[in-house]
């Protein structure tokens, strides 16, 4: 079997890049990790030197007691001045502080790089929420001008359709005639696709804020909008999982970031939260009016909070 050394380099480089694109990407990670063992790691070391310090410092109260005997008595020391005793006490101490730094210099070293590797950790991150957010700025506002274009065009009706995937459907019904006699009709109802929009959630029976009254359903969520928009004013800010988590609904990743921000004459959006409870939409109308039990919500967010901050 022949090699052929230009592919074998040719892998091998793009291995080592593919490789070097994987640590980049779970770089966070690794330095957080790194810290984390290493600021441990410098405390046990710190520990342990401590141990060594007494006898670097009981060598040290020995040698000065004895310059101190030697300044004070000079009889016991020929030619032996408090000028010298004076130079040596600082020789001393240099010395003795000397081996102290080196005792915990490692330590100190380590534990100096950990809090380094964490901060870094932190400012990748930082770099790359950053990041995000300014794609996600750039995707709102360019399907926000995509939207107005159609509505422009098109009209309001046409933009709901094509934002939440609307189709018709022929469907059954059981219908009573004036003579009171049931019989089965065909009639064309308006289904929402639940990927037409990236906000829009089911509330149906399965929800633990669900009951089979259709009124009270209503009612729920109505009290629930209200009640968002009160807090909307109170705080501020309002993110789309804190009323996701009001009607019972799980919380989800755009959730976390996308939301309302309250300002009057706010140009990014509505100062208000809207469940999409109007009756634009054949399946809110049929859920309003008690012949569906379920209904698709469609939140008014305008967008991405850290955004919308000043």
């Amino acid at each position: 079997m022949k090699f052929n050394v230009t592919d074998i380099l040719k892998t091998a480089n793009r291995s080592l890049s593919m490789t070097k694109l994987k640590i980049a990407k779970h770089s966070p990670e690794i330095l957080l990790v790194a810290g984390v063992v290493g600021t441990v790691a410098s405390a046990v070391l710190a520990c342990h030197e401590t141990t060594k310090i007494s006898k670097i410092l009981d060598d040290a109260g020995a040698t000065v007691d004895a310059i101190h005997d030697c300044i004070e008595h000079p009889e016991r020391a020929e030619n032996y001045t408090a000028e010298d005793g004076q130079k040596d006490l600082l020789i001393t101490y240099t010395q003795t502080g000397v081996k102290l730094v080196k005792l915990y210099a490692p330590s100190v070293i380590l534990g100096g790089l950990s809090i380094a590797a964490i901060l870094a950790s932190n400012n990748i991150l930082r770099k790359r929420n950053v990041a995000l957010a300014a794609a996600f700025a750039s995707v709102s506002e360019s399907f926000d001008a995509y939207r107005g274009r159609v509505i422009e065009k098109y009209g309001k009706d046409v933009d709901t359709q094509l934002r939440m995937g609307v189709s018709e459907q022929v469907v059954q019904r059981t219908v009573t005639d004036d003579m009171g006699n049931e019989k089965q009709v065909d009639k064309i109802v308006k289904v929402c696709n639940p990927m037409g929009s990236p906000y829009a959630v089911l509330f149906d029976e399965c929800n633990p804020n669900w009951q089979h009254q259709p009124e009270y359903n209503l009612m729920f969520l109505k009290a629930q909008q209200q009640m968002a928009n009160d807090r909307l004013r109170a705080n501020g800010f309002l993110t789309l999982n804190d009323v996701l988590d009001s009607i019972g609904c799980k919380p989800t990743n755009a959730g976390l970031v996308v939301g309302w921000v309250y300002k009057k004459d706010n140009d990014a959006g509505d100062d208000f939260v809207d469940f999409g409870l109007d009756d634009s939409r054949e399946n809110v109308r049929d859920f309003i009016n008690g012949d569906e039990p379920s209904v698709w919500l469609d939140f008014n967010v305008q967008g991405s909070i850290m955004n919308l901050i000043d």
